[in-house]
C-alpha cells in the first residue's frame, strides 16, 4: 500500500514536472520567436512576393511556362490593379470632402486659411516640378533596351495611339477647352470614369464650399457621414493592401515573362534615384531656403526642431500617424503658435502631400518613357495639375499615393499597367516621400504664423527631458 501511494506520488511528481516543462520549451527552443517572426510587416511580404514574383517568372521563360503565367498568374495581378482603380473615386471624394469641411472655421481664420491653402499648393507644384525637371534630365525609361520598348509598344500601343488622337483634338478645341472639360454637365457621369477625376474633384471641391457656408447643424450630418465613409474607404485600403503581396507577385512574374530584359531593373533603379534625389532636394534645399527666407530662422534650427517627427514620419510611413509628434515639435521647438499649428498642421496631413506629388510626377514620365510615349510640355503641365489635385486626395496613410498614381496615369492617358515597374520599390521610397510631407507641413506652419505674428521662440524643451528622463 506504501508502495503504491509512493508510486503515485512519483507518476505525479513527473507529470507536473512535465507539463511545466512543456509548458517551457516554447520559449527554451525559441517557438514564440518563431510565431513572431511569421507575423512580417506588410512592405517586408510586398518585398518577398517581388523577390518570388522575379524569381518565378525568371523559371517560367527558362521552362517555358509563359502560357501558364499569362492565363492563370498575370490575371491575379490584373485584379489587384482593378481594386485600386475601385475605390480611386470613394477615397479622393471621402478624403477630399473631410479635408475641406475641417476648415469650417474660415470665417474666422480667412486669412490663415487663404494662405495655409496657397502655400501648400505652391510647394505641392513646385515639388512636382522639380521631379519632373530630374526625371527628364536623367530619363531614366529610357534606360530600357528597344526590343523591349518594341515589344511594350506592341501590347500597348492602341493606348498611346488613343492617346495622340486625344492631344489633336484638344489642340482644335480651342484654348479654353481644359476650362470647359473641367467643368462636368453630370457629376454622376463623370464619376462614372477615373479618366474624369478632374470634373470629380472640381465638384468635390465646390461641394466642400458650399458645406462650409451653411450653417454648422445641418452641415454636421453630412461631415459625420463622409468622415464615415473616409474611415471605410480606408479601412478598405487596408483589405486590399492584404493582397499586395500576392498582387506584386502575378504583376512581375508576367512582366518578367513578357519582357525578359535585365534593363528593365537597370531602369528601375534609375526611377527610384530620380525619387529619393528630388525628395533630398526639397529636404535639405527648399524647405530650409523656404524658412530662411519667410522666417530668418536657420537650416540647423529646423532640423533639430523636426528631427524627431521626420524619423516616426520615416518608420510609419503615415503623416497622420506622426501628427501628435509633429504638433509638439512644432509648437515647442520651432516657436509656432499653438492656434495656428492646431489649424495648418491636420489639414496638411491631409492635403499636403508634397513627396506624394513628386513621386507621381516622376512615375508618371518614367512609365511613359518606359513604353516609348513622348510627353509634350502641355502634358506634362497636365500632370503637375492632376498630380497637385490628387495629392490632395491622398489619405496620410501608407500607400494610399499608390491609388492617386492610378488617377494621374489614366488623366495622362498612360497605360496603369505600368504599375507594375514600380510598385516593388514603392514601400521604402513612401517612407521617404512621409518625411517630406511632414517637413512641408512643418515650413508652411512657421511661414503662416510668422505673417499673422504668431511666430515666437522656442517653448521649454519638453520632449527631450522626457528621453532624458526615460
Amino acid at each position: 500500500m506504501r508502495n503504491e501511494v509512493h508510486q503515485q506520488r512519483l507518476s505525479a511528481h513527473y507529470i507536473q514536472h512535465f507539463n511545466t516543462s512543456t509548458l517551457q520549451l516554447p520559449k527554451a527552443f525559441g517557438i514564440n520567436s518563431f510565431n513572431k517572426m511569421k507575423k512580417l510587416e506588410l512592405h517586408w511580404k510586398i518585398l518577398i512576393g517581388m523577390v518570388l514574383g522575379v524569381a518565378f517568372g525568371a523559371l517560367a521563360v527558362k521552362l517555358g511556362w509563359n502560357g501558364f503565367v499569362v492565363d492563370w498568374i498575370k490575371p491575379f495581378g490584373t485584379i489587384f490593379i482593378n481594386l485600386l482603380k475601385l475605390i480611386a473615386i470613394p477615397l479622393i471624394v471621402a478624403s477630399l470632402i473631410k479635408g475641406v469641411s475641417d476648415l469650417e472655421d474660415i470665417a474666422k481664420l480667412s486669412s490663415m486659411g487663404y494662405k495655409t491653402i496657397g502655400f501648400y499648393l505652391i510647394t505641392t507644384a513646385v515639388a512636382i516640378s522639380v521631379g519632373l525637371i530630374i526625371v527628364n534630365i536623367v530619363e531614366p525609361g529610357y534606360l530600357i533596351d528597344e526590343p523591349t520598348r518594341a515589344e511594350m509598344m506592341e501590347k500597348f500601343g492602341s493606348g498611346a495611339q488613343a492617346k495622340i488622337q486625344s492631344a489633336e483634338e484638344a489642340k482644335n478645341a480651342g484654348p479654353l477647352q481644359p476650362l470647359i472639360d473641367l467643368v462636368p454637365d453630370n457629376i454622376i457621369g463623370a464619376a462614372s470614369s477615373n479618366g474624369n477625376m478632374l470634373k470629380v474633384i472640381f465638384f468635390v471641391l465646390f461641394f466642400g464650399v458650399g458645406l462650409i457656408l451653411i450653417p454648422k447643424e445641418k452641415a454636421q450630418p453630412v461631415k459625420d457621414f463622409f468622415d464615415g465613409v473616409n474611415e471605410v474607404v480606408l479601412k478598405m485600403i487596408d483589405l486590399i493592401m492584404l493582397t499586395a503581396p500576392y498582387g506584386v507577385f502575378a504583376l512581375l512574374a508576367a512582366l518578367i515573362v513578357e519582357l525578359p530584359s535585365a534593363q528593365i531593373f537597370v531602369a528601375l533603379l534609375g526611377y527610384a534615384a530620380c525619387v529619393a534625389g528630388g525628395l533630398l532636394i526639397l529636404l535639405f534645399f527648399f524647405y530650409p531656403t523656404i524658412v530662411k527666407i519667410f522666417t530668418g530662422r536657420g537650416w540647423n534650427f529646423f532640423f533639430k526642431g523636426m528631427a524627431p517627427a521626420q524619423l516616426l514620419a520615416f518608420s510609419t510611413s503615415s503623416s497622420a500617424a506622426t501628427l501628435p509628434v509633429t504638433m509638439e515639435r512644432v509648437e515647442e521647438h520651432l516657436g509656432v503658435d499653438e492656434e495656428v499649428a492646431s489649424f495648418v498642421l491636420p489639414i496638411g496631413a491631409t492635403i499636403n502631400m508634397d513627396g506624394t506629388g513628386l513621386y507621381q510626377g516622376v512615375a508618371a514620365v518614367f512609365i511613359a518613357q518606359a513604353f516609348g510615349m513622348e510627353l509634350s510640355l502641355a502634358a506634362q503641365l497636365g500632370i503637375i495639375l492632376t498630380a497637385t489635385l490628387a495629392s490632395i486626395g491622398s489619405a496620410a496613410v501608407p500607400s494610399a499615393g499608390m491609388v492617386m498614381l492610378v488617377i494621374v496615369l489614366q488623366e495622362a492617358g498612360i497605360p496603369e499597367a505600368g504599375l507594375a515597374l514600380i510598385f516593388a520599390i514603392d514601400r521604402p521610397l513612401d517612407m521617404l516621400r512621409t518625411v517630406i510631407n511632414v517637413s512641408s507641413d512643418a515650413t508652411v506652419s512657421m511661414v503662416v504664423a510668422k505673417s499673422i505674428g504668431k511666430l515666437g521662440e522656442p517653448k521649454e524643451k519638453k520632449w527631450d527631458d522626457f528621453v532624458e528622463q526615460v
